[in-house]
């Protein structure tokens, strides 16, 4: 691989991982508007809003722990990493 390609392919690689925290951030923010909603609910009860936050924690924490496991398997080996970006997961 030409040095100008392997260029091009690390730009994309770290576009993807800025869309991947991008998204990532999107998704928390919005897990932190539902919880709000849910917690301020005169709809809901008590054992409701507790199930809700707790899937919701549930959730953040997946989240969190993908991103992480996706960001250190592509600290392997830049053909680690190729592998990753060509499946369009960073």
């Amino acid at each position: 691989m030409s040095s100008n390609r392997r260029s091009q392919k690390a730009n994309l690689t770290n576009i993807k991982k800025r869309e991947y925290k991008n998204m990532s951030e999107s998704n928390l923010k919005h897990l932190e508007r539902i919880k709000e909603n849910i917690d301020k609910s005169k709809e809901l009860s008590e054992e409701e809003k507790s199930n809700s936050v707790k899937h919701i924690e549930e959730w953040y924490a997946e989240d969190k722990a993908w991103g992480t496991f996706i960001n250190e398997l592509a600290q392997i080996s830049p053909k680690v990493e190729a592998i990753l970006a060509e499946m369009g997961l960073i």
